[in-house]
């Protein structure tokens, strides 16, 4: 299979590399490195920070224990190896992450449709909005990897596999509580029937232990048992409160003048549900539609930080399963026109994210 998704790796990679090169000749003409942007703008910041001095105890304003660990030990690591120096090496573990991630995705794609629609779907996720953050000093790619691998592990029944890497996304992000649900869910469905041996109950084991490994050492570390919820509450000011803040921000930001990033974030939200529901009509494995509806959930219905809503929704790459089959049914023309536009768009919005908006994307 790794030769079968060399052009669905290749065009995300050609839709990357011509997003950084916009981004490239925008930060020259304004006399700013490219790896500045990069590296140094927003979380990436917090993660260097990570990387070089490691985890605080509980910051009374703002703490770095809201960042999950996997991403900046990981490029720790390798920067003990690699002569990039630690801003590039983290940048360049995104870059390994999102080429892991549009290989999923791939491998997803073909074995629900066909080889076009798996190349299509990953060249897709590489021109959302957002897709700046899957090149940055960002969570993003490495986190949506790793759901991509769990989801096509949990479809074929490889039960191992799928809690190993489960495991792993719930060491990545904390919206991973969208993804060790769904592995716990099929897990207990194949132990109900009686399908695969031990292997199912292995699975529910691993699943949810990075996940919620990390919130009780943190808990332990600010001697404080919902420690990382308090982080998040208190110094980032970001709770669950069922989406009533989110409606509130949207209908204000619809009904006065406002910045682009604070429309195209209502637009993408609009849209993700209807992708949703486009989902459901298409019938995707129950898997795929309980991870998109748990991050739905997530991006939705949690207070503060509107502008970052649509960034939560990266990994939510099973949305773009519609796009990529009406697509892989249309003529060649119309396909490349298509990808084109998107190409440029999320080209100059990621640029404008980075030099024009002021807060992180």
């Amino acid at each position: 299979m790794a030769l079968s998704a060399a052009p669905a790796m290749a065009g995300y990679l050609l839709v990357r590399l011509i997003g950084i090169g916009i981004l490239w000749g925008w930060a020259r003409s304004e006399h700013q490195s490219l790896l500045r942007q990069l590296a140094h703008k927003w979380d990436s910041i917090w993660y260097l920070g990570i990387i070089e001095h490691g985890y605080d105890h509980g910051h009374p304003l703002q703490s770095n224990l809201a960042f999950f660990p996997l991403y900046p030990e990981l490029s720790k690591a390798l920067a003990t190896v690699s002569p990039l120096g630690t801003a590039a090496t983290a940048v360049a573990l995104a870059w390994v992450g999102g080429l892991a991630a549009a290989w999923g995705m791939y491998a997803i794609g073909r074995r629900l449709y066909d080889h076009r629609t798996g190349v299509l779907l990953a060249v897709l996720w590489g021109v959302i909005p957002h897709a700046i953050t899957e090149s940055m000093a960002y969570t993003e790619s490495l986190f949506t990897a790793l759901c991509a691998w769990t989801l096509y592990a949990l479809l074929n029944r490889r039960w191992l596999t799928a809690g190993t890497l489960c495991l792993l996304a719930g060491l990545s992000r904390p919206t991973a509580s969208a993804l060790v649900p769904v592995v716990c869910l099929a897990a207990l469905i194949a132990i109900v029937r009686r399908r695969d041996g031990w292997r199912p109950y292995l699975a529910l084991v691993l699943a949810p232990i990075g996940w919620l490994g990390y919130l009780l050492w943190v808990g332990l570390r600010v001697h404080q048992l919902d420690g990382w919820f308090h982080i998040q509450d208190k110094g980032w000011g970001s709770s669950w409160d069922g989406g009533s803040y989110t409606l509130t921000t949207a209908k204000q930001i619809l009904t006065h003048p406002n910045d682009l990033e604070y429309y195209a974030v209502t637009v993408i939200l609009v849209l993700a549900v209807m992708l949703f529901a486009l989902s459901l009509f298409d019938r995707q494995p129950w898997p795929l539609l309980l991870f998109s509806a748990l991050l739905l959930a997530t991006s939705l219905g949690g207070a503060g930080f509107y502008h970052s809503k649509a960034r939560f929704l990266v990994a939510a790459f099973p949305l773009l399963l519609p796009g990529a089959v009406g697509l892989a049914k249309a003529r060649k023309s119309t396909m490349l026109v298509v990808l084109a536009t998107l190409t440029l768009i999320s080209g100059y919005f990621g640029g404008y994210l980075l030099l024009v908006w002021n807060r992180s994307p």
